[in-house]
């Protein structure tokens, strides 16, 4: 259940860890990534609830879509990743915002690391609502 908290411009709904996932989802989504899957990793992971992964053409479509993620949760709800990686080289992209962690490779770079492959014992989330 989402919950109002204090924010420098009022009161502002902070988003669940699933809402959360979902919304960098949608942003991904927006700024036309590919394939873009949550995977829940609650069952297996202490540092996270949730990857997201999404797919650019090429490096500049990665930093992008990367760009609006970032620059869209900064200025709507005030959430600055803890830590970003890649992001001068474009091919993969790691966003860590605590709850939810933001992949956004290059094509070649999702079909090396195939992260899908290696935690696919993990559910994974419809998106049907990712949008919304």
């Amino acid at each position: 259940m989402a919950t109002l908290s204090r924010h420098p411009r009022g009161l502002e709904k902070t988003l669940t860890p699933i809402e959360h996932a979902r919304r960098i989802a949608g942003l991904a989504q927006d700024k036309l990534a590919q394939d873009v899957l949550i995977l829940d990793m609650l069952p297996v992971c202490s540092y996270t609830d949730f990857f997201v992964l999404a797919t650019g053409g090429n490096p500049r479509q990665t930093k992008a879509i990367w760009d609006e993620v970032h620059d869209t949760l900064k200025h709507d709800e005030g959430v600055l990743p803890r830590s970003v990686a890649g992001e001068p080289e474009g091919r993969w992209i790691v966003g860590d915002y605590l709850d939810v962690v933001l992949h956004v490779f290059t094509p070649d770079a999702r079909e090396y690391y195939r992260l899908e492959e290696l935690w696919g014992d993990v559910p994974s989330i419809e998106l049907v609502s990712a949008t919304a």
